[in-house]
């Protein structure tokens, strides 16, 4: 009697009607057969278990049922939940998981990521500045050029004899940073520094991804194109004397107006030593990649490495600057109030940039400097604590000198043990997850850090060592972003049936809604944007967050968040080995 009921209630609901989301938290994209495959089910205390049923959205037959197999009690907010585990079913196709009176859509394929990985990807396209972007490429999302950034102003506070104040400096091309149309030196390296690891990893599998942007027919895999965009902008950032400016920016953020309508006198700010250092890490990394595509991009490589080595001598002779807008405004003319991205300890840059340098050069002064910076604790990659940078490209470089296998074995060891104290609060978890499961996961950006990042890193361990435990536990943190989470959003723009509609992206905001492929940086029980015409539903850690324009503290994207995107997603994708 009962299958009749739920069998008619699907005929009224309609089988290929979207998600409703109400009850059900699950990975709203698609579950590899093999995978494992759970569903979160929001409930009472001492509600009985749940019993859920999975239908053929193309025959409207049941072809699994089940009831929740345990519950756990959310350490942040006290809410009871119960999980659901239907991994036994792995027929591919579209299907339909009802708990009492709600349903989801369920797809089971053998690369559920493929689409995701192209769009974060493609994402970085779209933020592309000093170039028209194009219907061919970007559809409704076309836009005309804007920011040629060939008149570009020197601060006060980067000015030098040879380039006084107010002298204008061409600096084009380059991402916008994240929801404002700023371009930042520490975040770019930051996010290059990534991609180029994910693609040493990867090689084989970025190879054969098209993400049809203007020069994919070039012979070179469509993200080194993409990151050369940046990494060319990078390039004009840097002074005479081997210093690299900080950022290029307005003084004040731009309103929420398309970007060919922006007027404000744009300037570099202030060198530093940490821009500096980063700017050398990911050159010297590039000069590495780029090597194989001399034809595409002559003599790119060659003076990547030299302008990485001019960096870093200047860093050297100048290892303290660091740049903070409250003395810079105290001092110069104009005021500037757009991102900080302050940093006052350099040995992290310093530590990412001598190791990149040692392997792009094999100059044993660079191994000297790295070895006296290798930090004693492991800890996660983030624009402002670049180690991990450095310590996963001893990992993985090839070939070792045997003197290097020794450094690379004590690092292993730290970057496992770091690692394994997440893969045990995976049975424990609401969310069957390594992440989001205490509130210190829950900050500004997390869904880069806590999550992406940290799948990515479980994908780097299951690399090192061939235990598909670390696998399973990258997935399921890809399954988090993706909808199985205490606020049953799906994270990435245009995927799922539930994601969000209004980022704090001046781009959104201003042309045909959301960008496909951003990843949103998530709650933020600090809601620094609150008071701002917000009020935040909840306080809980693990659910503040708001899909609103004007949640820059929760619903920004970023460059650096999509670069941990596209790290984890392109693994998962890859085999298991260039």
């Amino acid at each position: 009697m009962k299958k009749a009921v739920l069998l008619s209630m699907m005929s009224v609901l309609g089988l290929s009607a979207l998600a409703q989301t109400g009850s059900i938290r699950i990975n709203q994209v698609g579950f590899e057969p093999k995978a494992q495959k759970t569903a979160t089910i929001e409930s009472a205390a001492d509600a009985p278990w749940a019993e859920a049923v999975l239908f053929c959205q193309k025959t409207g037959k049941e072809v699994w049922r089940g009831k929740a197999h345990r519950k756990a009690t959310s350490a942040i907010s006290g809410k009871v939940r119960q999980i659901v585990d239907f991994t036994p079913f792995s027929k591919k196709g579209d299907y339909l998981l009802v708990v009492g009176q709600e349903k989801m859509n369920v797809k089971i394929c053998e690369h559920p990521f493929a689409d995701l990985s192209r769009a974060a990807v493609k994402a970085f396209y779209y933020q592309r500045s000093g170039m028209p972007i194009e219907e061919a490429y970007a559809g409704r999302w076309a836009r005309p050029a804007a920011h040629p950034d060939t008149a570009v102003a020197v601060h006060p506070s980067a000015a030098t004899p040879h380039r006084p104040a107010g002298t204008l400096i061409s600096s084009n091309g380059g991402w916008y940073d994240a929801g404002d149309y700023n371009k930042y030196i520490v975040n770019s390296a930051f996010s290059i520094g990534v991609m180029l690891g994910a693609y040493d990893r990867c090689e084989r599998y970025f190879k054969r991804l098209d993400t049809n942007i203007p020069e994919s027919s070039n012979g070179v895999p469509d993200l080194l194109d993409e990151l050369h965009y940046n990494l060319k902008w990078m390039l004009t950032m840097q002074d005479q004397d081997g210093g690299v400016y900080h950022k290029l920016t307005t003084p004040n953020f731009e309103g929420f107006i398309p970007p060919a309508e922006c007027r404000q006198q744009r300037y570099v700010v202030a060198k530093s030593t940490s821009a500096t250092l980063d700017f050398a890490a990911s050159m010297a990394m590039a000069s590495r990649y780029y090597q194989k595509y001399e034809k595409a991009y002559p003599g790119f490589s060659s003076a990547a490495l030299q302008q990485a080595e001019k960096a870093y001598a200047w860093a050297k002779s100048n290892p303290n600057v660091f740049y903070s807008q409250h003395i810079i405004n105290g001092q110069y003319d104009p005021d500037v109030v757009t991102g900080e991205y302050g940093d006052r300890r350099f040995s992290d840059e310093f530590f990412w940039a001598a190791t990149e340098l040692y392997f792009a050069t094999g100059n044993p002064a660079y191994r000297e400097d790295a070895l006296q910076h290798m930090p004693q604790a492991y800890t996660s990659a983030s624009w402002g604590n670049v180690a991990e940078l450095g310590m996963l490209e001893w990992l993985f470089i090839k070939p070792l000198a045997d003197a290097d296998r020794a450094v690379a074995a004590a690092i292993k060891g730290k970057l496992l043990a770091h690692l394994d104290t997440f893969l045990q609060q995976v049975e424990t978890s609401c969310f069957q997850s390594p992440c989001g499961n205490a509130a210190r996961d829950f900050y500004w950006g997390c869904n880069a850090e806590s999550v992406a990042w940290r799948g990515a890193e479980m994908m780097y361990a299951c690399l090192l060592t061939g235990n598909p435990a670390y696998r399973e536990a990258a997935l399921q943190c890809m399954n988090y972003l993706l909808g199985q989470n205490a606020t049953g959003y799906c994270y990435v723009t245009g995927f799922g049936t539930k994601s969000p509609l209004h980022p704090h992206h001046r781009l959104a905001a201003t042309s045909e809604g959301a960008l496909p492929g951003f990843l949103a940086g998530g709650p933020n029980p600090g809601q620094q944007d609150k008071g701002e015409n917000l009020t935040y539903d909840s306080h809980f850690a693990d659910e503040s967050y708001m899909d609103n324009q004007n949640s820059y503290a929760s619903n920004e994207i970023a460059i650096n968040w999509n670069a941990a995107l596209v790290a984890l997603a392109a693994l998962l994708n890859s085999p298991l080995s260039n």
